[in-house]
């Protein structure tokens, strides 16, 4: 699976239609559309998830749309309005396919999947720093522009350092030209590659749609959608220490152990990782795994698909106080739109939401929830204008 340019792969709809609130009930649970995006100038197609302020408003990015159909940042207030925090335009970046953070000053970081200037064609895509400003306007730096070799390029998602130094992998190039990279941005905009892949059999490769995890002490955990240890590996879940070694702590190989991981890992206190694969598992449709900080892997579901089962999850997991997972799956559920999750500390999954297309469908972001434990997301497609939505799943 490699990232191709959203006019390809997904079908857009241009309607100059507003934002429209609806409600669904799904199993005890209240659903909420809060957001219909046209895929005109208030964007359209989210990848990505979204990031909630102490305010409860949403912030998020669209791979296409804006006045230049480069894609956006965009904000949704608690009243479901939009606003559109920038545009791009190409030079600046182009096709957003990873959402943004903030800073305690209120600066949203983000990256661009292309775009830039750093390469021929649609560009390798840049690392951008959105700066509020008077009048509910906002200012854009470009932090860094990347150029394939050696530093990488098609970044995701970040993460930043008490310090404000951001991080993050991009899917392809490095030093061995395909694999990809770990890197780091400083507040000022330098970039520094911390480890290029080598692919199979040295360590990961391909790390696609995934962001990057740092515990205490400053470690970094990740996951390559190709790529382990072993000759016929099929992604791996790895740790960058701060000295720079990469260690594999597991290889997706036999295909039962899950194979083709995405999205991000998460850690509980005791130091075990959780994550996802795209296929694999012991029905071909994807798993979630628990790997021990020793690297033991254990598959805690395999998603069977069907109307009462989810299937092939783009994204990680979320994890609760009580120890439950929640995550989306970009098909399955009853009408094959996908469907929002729980995982129990049991291993029972539990179908929260199948989307029906007209609120939403291919939910391919992250989850995030908040202190009440509301679920929050995106769609990439469906909704009123086929241009995907912003949900909310009370329970």
């Amino acid at each position: 699976m490699r990232l191709s340019s959203p006019g390809t792969a997904l079908t857009l709809a241009v309607v100059l239609v507003l934002g429209v609130v609806t409600t669904y009930s799904a199993q005890a649970q209240t659903f909420t559309v809060l957001y219909n995006f046209t895929g005109g100038a208030d964007g359209g197609n989210p990848y990505a998830g979204l990031l909630r302020d102490t305010a409860g408003n949403l912030y998020g990015t669209t791979t296409v749309g804006g006045s230049s159909n480069n894609g956006t940042v965009f904000k949704l207030n608690t009243s479901g309005a939009e606003s559109i925090l920038h545009s791009f335009h190409g030079a600046d970046g182009q096709y957003p396919y990873a959402g943004v953070i903030m800073d305690a000053k209120g600066n949203l970081y983000g990256t661009t999947a292309n775009g830039g200037t750093g390469c021929s064609g649609t560009g390798c895509g840049t690392v951008f720093k959105l700066t509020p400003r008077a009048g509910g306007r906002w200012a854009e730096t470009v932090l860094h522009k990347f150029t394939a070799d050696p530093d990488g390029a098609y970044p995701f998602s970040l993460i930043q350092d008490a310090k404000g130094n951001l991080y993050g992998a991009t899917e392809i190039g490095g030093a061995n030209a395909i694999f990809g990279t770990v890197f780091k941005v400083s507040k000022a905009g330098k970039e520094t590659v911390l480890h290029s892949f080598a692919g199979s059999p040295s360590d990961g490769a391909f790390p696609n749609l995934a962001s990057l995890l740092m515990d205490t002490k400053g470690n970094l955990y990740g996951n390559t959608f190709e790529g382990g240890d072993t000759q016929s590996a099929g992604g791996a879940v790895y740790k960058l220490g701060k000295s720079g070694v990469v260690t594999v702590l597991h290889s997706f190989g036999n295909g039962t152990d899950g194979f083709e991981a995405v999205g991000t890992p998460i850690m509980d206190k005791q130091g075990n990782l959780y994550g996802t694969t795209y296929t694999g598992g012991s029905n071909a449709n994807g798993s979630v795994w628990k790997v021990s900080a020793r690297g033991k892997e254990t598959v805690l579901h395999s998603f069977v698909g069907g109307a009462s089962d989810g299937k092939y999850p783009y994204s990680g997991v979320i994890l609760d106080t009580k120890g439950s997972l929640y995550g989306v799956t970009t098909e399955g559920g009853a009408s094959t739109n996908g469907v929002v999750y729980e995982l129990s500390a049991k291993g029972v999954l539990t179908v929260l939401h199948s989307f029906a297309g007209s609120d939403g469908a291919f939910p391919a972001g992250g989850l995030i929830m908040d202190a009440k434990g509301n679920l929050y997301g995106t769609t990439v497609n469906g909704g009123s204008n086929g241009s995907g939505t912003v949900w909310k799943l009370t329970p």
